[in-house]
């Protein structure tokens, strides 16, 4: 027996994973498997992975940087390095957690059986494995890789030059657990496995695998070279996925060390090819379908969609900006354009971005429509709904149930799908729940979620590359791109440059985008293709950069006869207070209207709503004709009043008048109504707010155009009233009161939007009034007017109200700046902004410092997605008189507080999940200062239940009184929401 097959005798005695649940063992397996075989089910499993789910331009980019141009090659260099990530297990300081570290009792007698076999065996294990000079194995990995694949610097033991490529590579495996390690943190791991004890043992590990790849180790040297960032991300995520594919015990399973490592490598192809087709991780084959085919109920497009239509290139990336009315179609041609780019590009998938939860649960109903008609016939697909509360959404239990009907067994939250079809001759969007656990729903191939996805993908935050690689993988659709703060738009920005150098396509829609978005969107956008290309000077609503950065504009001008007008009069009416108000509504839409009243607060909004519910009786009205929405309800609550509105007020079949929509209702909301809520309103009322949001408000007024003819008469004009405060010298209130600055009153409004946008879209308005006192808006005639006299240069000359304006613009630009620094702070570009020089690998380093992208992290450095306050997720649940807890007021839904476990009984275990996401609601920081402040997390009582022990939990009465948690500070109403007291 040669010396290399001695060594492998000790190598395959290394234990890479254990059998910590059991799962080995209930099906008759061994309690550990070797580290050299989940290598190899890693490596098969990329390797399916390049073939089958990988975009052609990933794999494009891969090929350059890890094959020298030669795909076959790059192939399997990446199978090799993917594989190799785990390398670092080989070491005193993991092999010998099993027996003293944390673990299964249980299990220690096994572990050391294994000790006492592989000592004898060969492997190299040090003295005193509890006490070995510890480091991470993926940093040892790090450390190890450049060495064994053909470097001679210093560093590596030699007196050659250093291998930056290899290095490079060994720095991106050393982040496969999340976080791309600092050079110090590699430095430190070099003393974990030493190469005298060690090395040997590594390399048989190395050509091991390259053996089984089919890959001449000499060749890795010479072709590896990952200097292009996308290649970097693209690497890093096809790691990432590679290695929890392959960890999934329910498809790969534990191997028998004294089975042939030929066999091994067999079954992993197998193991890692069923795998892959289980969980869908196939590329979207986009096949030839017509508009009409497409959206049946509407088969011909509109002039502007079928201008967009014509826009587009016939082949190639493609950035794409779409400028529309709300309600004009903007959805419907996007979607459009993402199947034609599936088509040309051959995308994996799309993902739709909205700025909050209920517009993605809102639009991804669209998308399952749209899904329905372009997959072929039989054709499943998994569509996640990408934000936190995502479980509490019945749409996501109905995927996830439409999932198991296609003959899963379903026997945890990670189970898998067979081959499945279906028999109405369409497709089927599901949802495997594989893709809930953290990160995975960007890997799905279709998603609606939030921004904040996007937002957070070139932030260091743990497993970012994850979310960026499986955004460049796809077609990006960001909707209501104005409804972003300046530093979202900044991280947006750094994540369009990515998405251009990464081979993505990019839609943006919008019905209000200041010219400066634009501009910095389509400059970030050429950025990362590296280039600007010619603009043809052309005008239109549809903007498009092709692959080359030649930019063209198409569509039907705002006064062409084609472009649909939206009329509306804006009427500026100074506030009358809660009572006034609310009497004035009830009294005039007594004989018939639908109306909203929409407060940029929450505490305002609840005043007039009950105000109006104490007037109802006396007026006419019933109470359950007056509702009332905001972000301080309990998802259990608000869905189903987002879902009883939505009944009410949105469309009809087919385009008819909806037949449940009431005589007269009266709903008093916050911003949340006009976010992709399709909602039509015979009138609405604001309270002043910035010209682009009362803009995106109207929206929700005189929506759909059946229902004209059935409106009021004292409504039949499309008319926003906004309500505004007037100081002493007649000007409006914009700013919060200032005791220091002699400012005793103020109006908090101007802590939600900038003072200095409220009283310039105030003078924007009051200049713009007729004889009739009326703002006559027509957009999209007067859509830029509206937004350029608001964000463009700031406004002189103003009379009266210019010493406000130049003191709040002051303010503003403070503000702006703080928030342009604090997204730079924290985001990574591709390349340098003057030199255009590639970022290095170690400058994508993140540590912990930046946390986990929802929690954790340094401040001023951790990755967030937007500025507002910070909050603390809270799980409110209702006590009744008998001490049972219930998760409704009414005692009807007996909270389950048990230990539920997706391994034991999925079937409670999602319940379980969904229900207390139901009423998990998030409380501001704020609420813990000042004069009411609650009471500390830590002096709030322990409970015993076990899914209440990891939560700050609040019990409260069924009718509201808190019980249980911050007593006599909070009080929670299912109709009013939560609030202080």
């Amino acid at each position: 027996m040669g010396r290399f097959q001695l060594l492998l005798r000790a190598v395959v005695l290394a234990w890479g994973k254990t059998d910590q649940s059991g799962e080995s063992a209930r099906r008759g397996g061994p309690a550990w498997t070797p580290l050299l075989a989940h290598l190899l089910d890693v490596a098969a499993t990329a390797g399916v992975l390049w073939d089958r789910h990988l975009p052609p331009h990933i794999r494009q980019r891969l090929t350059e940087a890890f094959g020298a141009g030669d795909e076959a090659i790059a192939r399997q260099v990446v199978m090799l390095l993917a594989a190799l990530h785990d390398l670092g297990k080989a070491s005193d300081c993991f092999l010998g957690q099993w027996q003293h570290g944390p673990g299964k009792p249980q299990l220690k007698p096994q572990a050391k059986a294994w000790e006492e076999q592989a000592r004898t065996a060969g492997l190299p294990l040090g003295d005193d494995l509890a006490h070995a000079f510890y480091a991470r194995h993926e940093h040892i990995t790090a450390v190890a890789l450049p060495r064994l694949l053909g470097c001679a610097c210093t560093e590596c033991g030699g007196t050659g030059e250093r291998h930056e490529g290899l290095h490079d590579a060994g720095v991106l495996l050393g982040g496969h657990h999340g976080h791309i390690p600092h050079p110090e943190t590699v430095d430190r791991a070099r003393g974990a496995a030493p190469v005298a004890q060690w090395g040997d043992v590594h390399a048989a590990i190395v050509q091991t695998v390259a053996d089984a790849v089919g890959l001449d180790l000499a060749t890795v040297a010479q072709v590896v070279d990952p200097v292009r960032p996308s290649a970097r991300v693209a690497f890093l995520y096809l790691v990432y996925l590679s290695d929890w594919v392959a960890s999934d015990t329910e498809f790969f399973h534990f191997r028998v060390h004294a089975t042939p490592v030929t066999e091994w490598w067999q079954a992993a192809k197998q193991e890692a090819d069923q795998a892959v087709r289980a969980r869908r991780l196939t590329r979207w084959q986009a096949r030839p379908i017509t508009w009409e085919e497409m959206w049946p109920d509407t088969p011909l497009p509109r002039t502007f969609q079928a201008d967009g239509m014509r826009l587009v290139s016939a082949e190639g990336q493609a950035m794409i900006v779409v400028e529309s009315d709300t309600g004009s179609g903007k959805t419907r041609l996007a979607l459009w354009m993402a199947h034609h780019l599936a088509r040309t590009c051959g995308y994996s998938g799309l993902y739709m971005a909205l700025p909050t939860r209920a517009a993605g649960n809102q639009v991804a109903k669209e998308l399952q429509k749209f899904l329905k008609t372009v997959l072929a016939p039989g054709e499943v697909r998994d569509m996640a709904l990408v934000h936190g509360t995502a479980q509490a959404t019945d749409l996501v239990h109905q995927l996830i149930d439409a999932h198991q009907a296609q003959g899963d067994p379903l026997t945890d939250l990670s189970s898998a799908v067979e081959a499945a079809t279906c028999t109405d001759g369409s497709g089927l969007a599901v949802l495997d729940p594989w893709y809930l656990r953290r990160c995975l729903a960007l890997v799905a191939g279709f998603g609606v979620g939030t921004v904040d996805q996007i937002a957070l993908a070139p932030q260091g935050s743990r497993h970012w590359a994850l979310r960026l690689g499986a955004l460049m993988c796809k077609i990006v659709i960001i909707d209501e791109a104005h409804a972003y703060e300046l530093f979202q738009q900044g991280l947006l920005g750094a994540a369009v440059e990515w998405l251009a150098e990464g081979g993505a396509s990019l839609v943006v829609l919008s019905a209000t985008l200041p010219r400066s978005i634009r501009d910095e969107l389509t400059a970030a956008w050429r950025r990362g293709l590296g280039m600007t290309g010619a603009d043809d000077g052309s005008r239109g609503p549809i903007m498009v950069i092709d692959q080359n950065g030649r930019l063209r504009r198409g569509g039907p001008l705002p006064d062409d006869p084609q472009t649909p007008k939206l009329r509306t009069d804006i009427q500026l009416t100074e506030d009358p207070g809660e009572r006034d108000l609310v009497a004035g509504l009830l009294d005039q839409a007594r004989n018939g209207g639908c109306v909203v009243v929409r407060s940029t607060r929450v505490d305002p909004c609840r005043l007039r709503y009950r105000e109006a519910i104490q007037l109802a009786r006396a007026s006419g009205w019933r109470p359950d004709e007056i509702l009332i929405l905001h972000g301080m309800l309990l998802p259990r609550h608000r869905l189903l009043l987002e879902a009883r509105l939505a009944d009410l007020l949105g469309p009809g079949p087919k385009g008819q008048r909806n037949p449940n929509r009431p005589n007269r209702l009266l709903v008093f909301a916050t911003g949340v109504i006009e976010q992709s809520l399709d909602l039509d309103f015979d009138h609405g009322v604001t309270d002043l707010c910035p010209i682009d949001v009362a803009v995106q408000f109207r929206g929700r007024i005189h929506r759909h155009a059946v229902n004209n003819p059935h409106r009021p008469s004292w409504c039949r004009t499309t008319r926003l009233t906004m309500l505004w405060q007037q100081d002493p010298d007649g000007l409006p209130i914009v700013e919060p009161p200032d005791y220091q600055a002699g400012r005793p009153t103020g109006t908090y409004d101007g802590l939600v939007y900038a003072p200095y946008v409220l009283a310039a879209s105030w003078h924007a308005l009051t200049q713009r009034r007729d004889s009739d006192g009326l703002v006559r808006l027509q957009t999209p005639r007067d859509s830029a007017w509206a937004l350029e006299s608001v964000y463009s240069a700031p406004i002189q000359d103003a009379g009266a109200v210019q010493g406000l304006l130049d003191r709040t613009h002051t303010a503003y630009l403070e503000a702006l700046a703080d928030e342009a620094r604090q997204a730079e702070a924290r985001m990574f570009r591709p390349y340098t902004r003057r030199r255009r020089t590639p970022v290095a690998t170690y400058d994508l380093a993140s540590g912990y410092d930046h946390g986990d992208g929802d929690s954790g992290g340094v401040t001023g450095i951790a990755a967030v997605s937007r500025l507002g306050e910070e909050s603390v997720d809270c799980l409110i649940l209702y006590q009744q008189p008998d001490g049972t807890i219930t998760y409704d007021h009414e005692g009807l839904l007996k909270a389950d507080l048990g230990q539920r476990s997706p391994g034991r009984n999925v079937t409670a275990y999602r319940r379980q999940q969904k229900d207390l996401l139901a009423n998990t609601l998030a409380i501001p920081a704020r609420w813990w200062n000042g004069r009411r402040s609650l009471q500390p997390i830590t002096d709030w009582p322990k409970h015993l239940q076990p899914a209440l022990r990891r939560r700050p939990a609040i019990l409260i009465a069924p009718d509201g009184t808190c019980l249980s948690g911050p007593v006599g500070r909070l009080r929670y109403d299912h109709t009013t929401g939560l609030e202080r007291i």
